[in-house]
């Protein structure tokens, strides 16, 4: 898979359960955006990945990759405690001075 690898240490934090690693791929000012809610900055940003990972234990697995400049979409099967799981979710990343500028999940 051809993915940044900023964006390959973001799954890979995230499947450790690391958020030290996991906020490092961030950019401080970065923007995630999932379910319809903005979250903007790192506090923000951990405390989204905190929430999430504690009420649905998910795992995102990524099943294919492409990029284009700074800009980075990656297919990913999504599994664990939550309504039709597992499901196939886009993340759409954009990074820049090797960090997460932007993640949008659809």
């Amino acid at each position: 898979m051809d993915m940044p690898p900023t964006v390959t240490a973001y799954f890979d934090a995230d499947r450790r359960n690391d958020v030290e690693a996991f906020s490092e791929t961030f950019l401080d000012d970065a923007v995630v955006e999932d379910e319809g809610a903005r979250h903007r900055g790192i506090a923000a940003i951990r405390q989204w990945w905190a929430a999430v990972k504690t009420g649905t234990n998910y795992v995102a697995d990524p099943v294919e990759a492409t990029r284009d400049g700074d800009k980075a979409l990656v297919r990913a099967n999504v599994s664990g405690q939550f309504a039709g799981s597992p499901v196939t979710l886009t993340f759409a990343f954009t990074t820049k001075n090797d960090k997460i500028a932007r993640l949008e999940i659809k």
